[in-house]
């Protein structure tokens, strides 16, 4: 539909044909106050309106309905309010798959403090973690030409009893036009369809996360639309990999407990609040405190789990194609990679290991890769792990499908749907029904047979799109589609860890816990500067929502504008694998050969740079650890470390890589880029000079050896300071530390030196 710039149309859909018998219900003032249990039930009147040409007005010929608002404190900085619609009973999360809340998570009951001026929340520490007000808003009387406002609810949260999030209620020019509503839901042939709420934004409120979203650091003054999609490129507004919970400067995180479409506008439809439309008749959010970004994703993650280790291997090299098609192109291209000396771990074979290009059957081709496990065995003792393709659907073209069909592993309706991707020509297949256990079971058989075989891991791609006209097992469509990637990766990552002692997949969608099965990649982006900068935009605010290990495809997906034979420059190839060796994980992969061999004008380059990654792969290691147990990225937005300085909430192109480095990468062919160093002490990694933060740095140019990178004064990097093929040959015991302080000499002169011969240009 066409926007029309306010509420009722851009958010709430009341302006669309489907929606014409819809009745819109808005909050009242509350009525009753009881404490159950350790909740506290809050009693709100809600009033039909009907639209009119003010916006709506109050339908008095319809009685109000009454709903419970239940409040709930969890542990002393997460404040959880639910409102079920369709019943008045607080819904149990004990089971539910999006969280896994930790031990030290516990309830504290919360008992009611009645006063003149209204309830108070107080939890068993004596915290106050919500305000009721009872009383109308004073007012000086002075005409009746513009009739009072409605009543509503004026309520203030306080997630760790000290930060305010306070309900928005009166966002109106005068009655009946609203730009949001406190509270409120729309009610469809009689039954709750969807829900609003909206939050209090300050003037200068700054928001961040929501999934990987490849736009600005700061995302207030958007609306988003959080549902699963294959985004097809990092340069739109579609996202493989939504979540809907984000971190405000106030600050406070807010996490939307659903798997229902949903749109939050931040600031934009009003720029005196942050709201949201869930297409569902529950409303769960957890409000989070912790007084600062970094504890308020760590309570977050206390909910929704933190992420499993990875193992050692998956931070060397991966090199792959779409695709090789034999066993003797993998050979090939592994053969000449140790006879460059180009240090490499993973051999990813694409869509071309069955028996027809990207029909998935999960058996490998007895035409182009015969004996299998003889394969898989001899490429592991060349020190290479071999990765696989697939994809959740089954093509009617195999045999699998009639079977999984008649056994309801796979969704299905009268006509199956095309659910692949835009490439190939798949035809028509079917999704897994990953709510069904017996299909879990079945697709598990599958990856067990492979992972036994010697498979090192799975590619769990796409995810992003089911059937909406199918029947599944266990849930409607609409409420599964941005749930199922976490069931389907889930269960992927679940059979790795248990036949291989080594929990990875490869994943590329995302919703609220998917982040606790690593590693995901940025998707298929272009291959050009946009490219690269949309992809660590999406990198940042991925890690502002949980997820702790990410890589992308080096040097982008696709070719722009031919999407088959456009290839990289070699500019972008070096630029993009500076970007890869400082990232969690480091991934070759596109639409055209992406090996280093192929751009022998800058192999001498990438090959150092390749050396540079394996030297720091002991740090990797140690700020992986840290990652598992805390949850906090590898690859981090400025703000985890400096959120009360201004600029680092707009900077989208620089990052912390762990706790030390500070990486700003060229993307652009003039190699010229402005650097803002934050407040502290900074080590310049190529010359040992040391620079004082809280500054920009303009016009910082850098050969193409080079791209900035500092480190903080003072850390300890743990380094390999010998050159390897491969992580087999790597002893974390013969890891050395350099430190970054005075006594760096730069580059050259340090142990790394030894390992990297960069050339050191000059820099200014």
């Amino acid at each position: 539909m066409k926007p029309q710039n306010n509420l009722l149309a851009d958010l709430l859909d009341l302006d669309t044909p489907e929606a014409s018998q819809d009745v819109l219900w808005s909050v009242g003032a509350p009525r009753a106050v009881s404490v159950q249990d350790g909740h506290i039930r809050i009693e709100l009147d809600f009033f039909a309106q009907t639209l009119c040409e003010e916006g709506v007005k109050p339908d008095e010929n319809i009685p109000p309905k009454r709903h419970a608002l239940w409040v709930s404190a969890y542990g002393e900085e997460i404040v959880r309010l639910t409102m079920n619609f369709n019943s008045d009973e607080i819904p149990v999360i004990d089971d539910n798959v999006m969280l896994d809340i930790d031990n030290r998570i516990k309830r504290l009951p919360l008992s009611v403090d009645k006063g003149s001026q209204g309830w108070k929340a107080i939890d068993s520490t004596g915290k106050t973690r919500m305000e009721i007000k009872t009383p109308a808003p004073e007012i000086k009387h002075w005409s009746d030409l513009i009739p009072a406002p409605p009543e509503t609810l004026d309520a203030t949260i306080y997630p760790d009893g000290l930060t305010s999030v306070p309900f928005e209620p009166y966002d109106i020019f005068k009655p009946g036009q609203h730009e949001s509503f406190p509270l409120a839901y729309v009610e469809r042939d009689q039954r709750p369809h969807r829900v609003t709420f909206a939050f209090h934004a300050s003037a200068n409120e700054k928001i961040a996360g929501t999934g990987e979203r490849f736009a600005s650091m700061n995302l207030s003054g958007r609306t988003l639309v959080l549902e699963n999609a294959d985004a097809l490129g990092v340069n739109n507004r579609r996202c493989y990999k939504n979540v809907p919970f984000y971190v405000s400067s106030r600050p406070y995180g807010l996490l939307i407990l659903t798997s229902a479409h949903t749109r939050l506008s931040l600031a934009d439809i009003s720029t005196r609040v942050n709201q949201a439309m869930v297409e569902d008749g529950l409303l769960d959010l957890f409000v989070i405190g912790g007084k600062n970004v970094e504890r308020i994703l760590y309570n977050y993650r206390l909910l929704t789990g933190f992420p499993h280790e990875v193992p050692m291997w998956s931070y060397g090299v991966w090199m792959g194609r779409m695709t090789y098609f034999t066993a003797d192109e993998t050979r090939q291209v592994a053969a000449r990679l140790r006879k460059e000396s180009f240090p490499c771990d993973v051999i990813h074979i694409d869509t071309g290991w069955f028996d027809k290009d990207w029909i998935c059957d999960w058996e490998f081709s007895p035409r182009t890769f015969p004996n299998p496990q003889d394969y898989l065995k001899e490429m592991r003792s060349n020190g290479f792990r071999v990765t696989v393709w697939q994809l959740p659907s089954v093509s009617v073209q195999t045999e699998l499908y009639a079977p999984a069909l008649e056994k309801k592993f796979i969704a299905s309706n009268k006509e199956t749907v095309n659910s692949h991707s835009n490439f190939g020509d798949g035809g028509l297949a079917a999704t897994i029904d990953f709510t069904n256990p017996d299909a879990v079971e079945w697709y598990q058989g599958m990856l067990e047979k492979l992972l036994k075989m010697g498979v090192a891991a799975i590619k769990t791609d796409f995810g992003e799109t089911i059937d909406f006209q199918a029947n599944y097992h266990g849930m409607n469509a609409k409420l599964l589609h941005n749930l199922y990637t976490l069931l389907y990766q889930k269960a992927a990552f679940e059979i790795t860890e248990k036949v291989t002692g080594e929990g990875l997949i490869w994943a590329r969608s995302g919703w609220i816990g998917n982040h606790r099965y690593p590693v995901h990649w940025g998707g298929d982006a272009a291959c050009n500067w946009e490219g690269m900068a949309g992809s660590l935009r999406g990198g940042l605010h991925l890690g502002l929502s949980g997820y702790a290990f990410w890589g992308h495809d080096i040097a982008g997906f696709h070719g722009a504008p031919n999407f088959m034979n456009n290839w990289p420059s070699d500019e972008l190839y070096v630029r993009w694998t500076q970007f890869g060796v400082f990232s969690s994980h480091i991934r070759y992969h596109g639409t055209s050969p992406r090996e280093p061999f192929e751009y022998p004008v800058v192999a001498d380059i990438v090959r150092q740079w390749w050396n540079l990654r394996y030297a720091l792969i002991p740090y990797l290691v140690e700020q992986g650890q840290k990652a598992v147990h805390t949850g906090l990225p590898i690859l981090r937005a400025l703000i985890f470390h400096h959120e009360d300085d201004p600029m680092c909430w707009h900077i989208d192109d620089q990052y912390y890589f762990g706790d030390s480095f500070l990486v700003a990468p060229i993307m652009n062919d003039d190699g010229v880029r402005d650097v803002y160093l934050p407040d502290g002490k900074w080590v310049d990694f190529w010359t040992g000079e040391t620079l004082e933060g809280g500054r920009w740095v303009k016009k910082v140019k850098m050969p193409l050896e080079q791209m900035p990178v500092y480190v903080k004064f003072g850390s300890q990097v743990p380094v390999y300071p010998h050159q390897i093929q491969c992580t087999d040959e790597m002893d974390l015991a013969k890891s050395v530390k350099v430190v970054f302080d005075d006594q760096y000499q730069g580059l050259q002169s340090s142990i790394l030196g030894k390992v990297v011969r960069l050339n050191i240009g000059t820099s200014s």
